[in-house]
């Protein structure tokens, strides 16, 4: 059944069950999303700690906004 199939039966459905429906199509896609990760797995994050090299070039991209901003008064 497709969406478009489901429409007008969901329309009808009072506002409990809708939120009902809202709470289960956001539990059943969390679940897909960690569908792929295994509890004794360890997964690498990025962390800006200690990204000294980001941080300058950050740093670099604000002094010319603001040379450029300066500039146009």
């Amino acid at each position: 059944m497709s969406v478009t199939e489901l429409l007008p039966t969901l329309q009808k459905l009072s506002r409990a069950d809708k939120f009902r429906l809202m709470q289960f199509l956001v539990t059943e896609l969390a679940q897909e999303e960690t569908d792929g990760l295994q509890s004794s797995q360890t997964y690498p994050v990025w962390s800006p700690y200690d990204a000294f090299e980001a941080a300058d070039t950050m740093l670099k991209a604000l002094e010319a906004h603001k040379s450029n901003d300066h500039a146009e008064c």
